[in-house]
């Protein structure tokens, strides 16, 4: 293999993409410059074949395009070439989002700056009004990771007689094992990266976070075609489109490919090119972290083998140590979200120990509440959320005194210079949101929750 040096590359290539449905596989093909040829594939399971074979080409070549990311950040060359049907000015301005603010925390962490760096080849040809409609059944696809958020969705979807079927990419023990004990059809659509990738990256390559909900919802689009699903839902709620860090005229969110702008922009893209009739949208979008967190304590049969955490998400064991490390943002997030709706043996029997009575975690907790500090690069709520739900737990006798909610009660409380919303204000549903409407009486039924 060539030694790869991302200084002297020039152009990132999207080389082609095609589908062989005698063996279910999709390959997306990449290189730099005239280096070798990088071939990512997709599995299906099955072998399926596209319910309208020309929708699906354009779902193809739209998740040959999102999914580049993962290669185009190892050298963030300065020309993009596409190499099939370049995408018209609609789904070239989702492009250009995707590989701009998507891969705003890996540019701002590596001293890049890809803000006018992006720009995607346009067709000459008009964008079009609409796709054509292709008489989809009532079935719906639903994204679900492990965690909380997918399993209240699923919840809600059930509990309203939705025919549903829970999908998830790449391989993952954990998100196995949670999809089984819903009891609900499952889709396990295989994802495996280009080799070379890694290589590169021993090589010297850049590296960090990419907006892989984007490349997840590409996919499944994909598999919504291949299997005959008339949606794909994912669990993305409101504050996942809050900026993680502000500075120097940058808005970096960890969470942007969760955010409302990527849902929008992504949803109208797939109706206006892929199919009319094909929803994309976010079920949860309308609640807070803390609503979806509320909900979900009501779930108590996942309480034993629900994760979110990622230092260890991929191990899965029977205790719930092995679940949760207790030393990432996402381990202290839910549980200080889930403080104030569980019982303390409850919630203490989930993680393995008290992680509210460790001083040691004082300064993870205030990147949390963002006291001296941002917000974690990591899906986590609002600082507002994380202050009102230490203030609530002020004012209960189980946890007032541990360590770090007496800390806040003694020591930051007081010096905040804005007051805490309470934590029924943050409760309340909002607007901004892309539910379809036929889903309205599920947002009704979590607002009377």
């Amino acid at each position: 293999m060539n030694t790869f040096n991302r200084e002297r590359i020039r152009t990132f290539r999207f080389v082609a993409a095609d589908y062989d449905a005698a063996n279910g596989q999709a390959r997306l093909s990449y290189a730099f410059d005239d280096g070798p040829e990088l071939v990512e594939r997709l599995s299906f399971p099955g072998a399926p074949i596209p319910c309208d074979p020309a929708a699906f080409e354009r779902a193809l070549r739209l998740a040959h395009l999102i999914a580049g990311v993962s290669y185009y950040k190892a050298a963030v060359p300065p020309q993009l070439r596409v190499e099939t049907s370049e995408p018209d000015e609609r789904a070239a301005a989702l492009l250009d989002a995707v590989y701009v603010d998507g891969l705003e925390e890996f540019a701002w962490r590596n001293g890049i700056d890809l803000r006018g760096a992006i720009h995607f080849p346009r067709s000459a040809s008009s964008p079009a009004d609409h796709a054509a409609t292709l008489g989809f059944p009532r079935r719906s696809l639903v994204a679900i990771g492990g965690g909380k958020d997918s399993l209240v969705t699923v919840e809600l979807l059930r509990s309203c007689g939705e025919d549903i079927t829970l999908a998830w990419v790449g391989e993952s023990p954990l998100i196995a094992a949670v999809a089984e004990r819903t009891g609900l059809p499952m889709l396990n659509i295989g994802r495996t990266l280009a080799p070379e990738l890694f290589e590169f990256n021993r090589q010297g390559a850049l590296n960090g976070h990419i907006p892989v909900t984007a490349i997840n919802s590409a996919i499944l689009v994909m598999a919504a075609l291949l299997y005959g699903f008339g949606a794909v839902i994912f669990s993305n709620e409101h504050s996942a489109s809050s900026a993680t860090l502000e500075a120097d005229g940058r808005v970096v969110n960890h969470q942007w490919s969760k955010s409302i702008d990527f849902e929008r922009g992504f949803a109208d893209v797939v109706r206006k090119t892929v199919a009319a009739d094909l929803d994309y949208f976010s079920l949860l979008r309308p609640f807070t972290e803390l609503a979806v967190t509320r909900e979900f304590a009501g779930l108590s049969r996942y309480h034993q083998h629900f994760s979110s955490c990622n230092r260890n998400f991929r191990i899965l064991g029977a205790k719930p140590r092995e679940r949760w490390c207790g030393l990432c943002p996402k381990c202290h997030f839910v549980f200080l979200a889930l403080a104030p709706f569980l019982p303390k043996p409850a919630l203490v029997a989930i993680f393995g120990r008290n992680l509210l009575d460790d001083p040691e975690l004082a300064g993870h907790f205030d990147a949390l509440i963002e006291w001296h500090a941002h917000k974690p690069f990591e899906c986590v709520g609002d600082a507002q959320e994380s202050r009102a739900a230490f203030a609530t737990l002020t004012e209960r006798a189980e946890w007032r005194e541990d360590a770090l909610v007496k800390r806040f009660r003694t020591q930051i409380q007081p010096q905040l210079a804005v007051p805490i919303p309470s934590l029924e204000a943050l409760l309340a549903v909002h607007a901004d949101h892309a539910v379809p409407v036929r889903y309205h009486g599920l947002i009704d039924a979590l607002r009377r929750a």
